[in-house]
C-alpha cells in the first residue's frame, strides 16, 4: 500500500536528532522525486550497537518510507584516517567481507530486508570516474581552508598544523560522495554534521554533479542525523556540566576502541550480560544514563516494549509498552538499576540472535576471526 507524504515524513523523522531541513524534505517528498539515501562507514574494526542497530534501524525506517537505501563502504576514507594499519588492500578486504556481512545481518536484526540494501565500495565509485574527482575540486573551490580544518576529525583538529595533508582531502571527498551518487537523503550521526552542512552550502554552486529534483531544479540534499548512543563507561567527571553536555556526549559515545564499554553485534549472551552489569547506571539518573539511552533509542524503537523479570519479593515481572512509562518508573525509584540492566541485556540478546547465528557460519566466522586478529596486531 502506498504511503502518504505525512506517513513517509513520520518514518524518516522517527528517532532522529535533526533533519536539515524538514521544509526541504517536505518539498522533496511533494515533488515526487525518487528518494536516494546513503550512509557511509569507515572500515575500522568490529561492529557495535551504534553502527549495527542504531544506524540500521534508521535505514529500515527509510526503506519503509520508500527510499532507495545504500551503504557506502569508505575504504579510501579509512585509508586517509590510518584505519587497520593504513593498508588499503586490507581495508578493502574487510569492507566487502566482515563489514558488509555485519551490516546486512544488523539490518535483519532490526526487521529490515538485507536483500534490498545496496553496497558501494569507495574505490569502485572513484575508479575511472572523472566526474567524482572534478566534484571534489568543485566542492573545494567553494569551501575555505579554515572550514575544511574544522570539519576533520577531533584528533585531526587537536593536531592542528601537524596533521598530514591527506586529512584535509577527507571532507571534500565525503561531500563529493553525496553528489557523485545523486544522493538526496544522506544519513549520518551528529558527529558528521559539519560535512553535511558543507554539502548543503555548496549544493547550488556546483558545476559538476549538481543534485536535481524531478523538475530538473537544483536542490540541496536533506541530511538525516541519527542519535549517537552512549558507551557504558563512567564519565571522567561527574556531574557533567550542562553547558558541555552535547560536546561530552560526542566524546562518550559508543566506541569500538573501548570494547568493554560497548556491545558488539556478535557478542555472546554471557558477554552482553557481563558488560551491561558493569555499566554506569545511577539510580534515578535519566539525562546521562547509557542504559536508559539504549532503551529510548534502541529497545523501544526496535521491539516496541521492554519486559523486566524480577522476583516476587521485588515486585515481580513488569512490562513497559513505552519509554515514557519506563522513565517515570526509574525516576521514581520503583525500578532498580540492576533489574533495568537485566531486562535490557535480555532484550539485546533476543534482538541480536540473527547476528550471532549468522556469525556461526564457518565462512562468516572466519571473517570475524580475521577482523579480531587485525584489531590485535594493528
Amino acid at each position: 500500500m502506498n504511503k502518504t507524504i505525512q506517513e513517509k515524513l513520520a518514518l524518516i523523522k522517527r528517532n532522529t536528532e535533526e533533519i536539515l531541513t524538514e521544509d526541504d524534505l517536505v518539498k522533496l517528498l511533494e515533488s515526487g522525486t525518487p528518494l536516494k539515501h546513503y550512509i557511509g562507514f569507515e572500515i575500522s574494526g568490529k561492529i557495535h550497537l551504534g553502527t549495527g542497530l542504531m544506524c540500521m534501524s534508521k535505514v529500515k525506517d527509510l526503506m519503509d518510507a520508500g527510499v532507495e537505501c545504500s551503504v557506502f563502504l569508505a575504504d579510501w576514507h579509512s585509508w586517509i584516517n590510518d584505519k587497520l594499519g593504513g593498508d588499503l588492500d586490507v581495508i578493502k578486504k574487510i569492507a566487502v567481507g566482515y563489514f558488509k556481512e555485519g551490516l546486512k545481518t544488523s539490518l535483519k536484526c532490526v526487521g529490515g530486508n538485507p536483500e534490498k540494501l545496496k553496497f558501494v565500495l569507495g574505490s569502485e565509485l572513484y575508479h575511472n570516474n572523472d566526474k567524482f574527482w572534478a566534484t571534489v575540486i568543485d566542492v573545494s573551490k567553494h569551501t575555505s581552508l579554515s572550514r575544511m580544518q574544522r570539519s576533520i576529525t577531533i584528533l585531526g583538529r587537536k593536531e592542528e598544523g601537524k596533521v598530514d595533508f591527506a586529512k584535509l582531502i577527507y571532507p571534500p571527498m565525503q561531500v563529493a560522495d553525496i553528489f557523485a551518487q545523486g544522493i538526496n537523503i544522506p544519513q549520518s550521526g551528529l558527529d558528521q554534521r559539519k560535512a553535511q552542512v558543507i554539502a548543503r552550502d555548496v549544493a547550488k554552486k556546483l558545476s559538476f554533479c549538481p543534485l536535481k529534483n524531478k523538475k530538473q531544479e537544483i536542490i540541496k540534499p536533506c541530511a538525516v542525523h541519527h542519535h549517537l548512543i552512549l558507551g557504558l563507561g563512567k564519565p571522567t567527571e561527574w556531574p557533567l556540566p550542562k553547558e558541555r553536555m552535547q560536546e561530552l556526549w560526542s566524546i562518550l559515545k559508543m566506541s569500538k576502541s573501548k570494547p568493554d564499554t560497548c556491545v558488539f553485534i556478535h557478542d555472546s549472551p554471557e558477554e552482553i550480560k557481563r558488560k551491561i552489569n558493569k555499566a554506569f547506571c545511577l539510580e534515578c539518573e535519566i539525562e546521562f544514563n547509557p542504559i536508559m539511552d539504549w532503551c529510548k533509542s534502541l529497545i523501544f524503537p526496535i521491539k516496541g516494549k521492554l519486559e523486566i523479570k524480577r522476583p516476587e519479593k521485588f515486585g515481580g515481572n513488569i512490562n513497559f509498552e513505552n519509554y515514557e512509562d519506563l522513565e517515570k518508573s526509574f525516576s521514581e525509584k520503583s525500578l532498580h538499576p540492576a533489574d533495568l540492566k537485566s531486562g535490557v541485556a535480555d532484550a539485546l540478546i533476543e534482538i541480536l540472535a540473527p547476528a550471532r547465528k549468522h556469525f556461526e557460519k564457518p565462512k562468516i566466522k572466519n571473517m570475524l576471526k580475521e577482523m579480531e586478529k587485525l584489531a590485535i596486531t594493528r
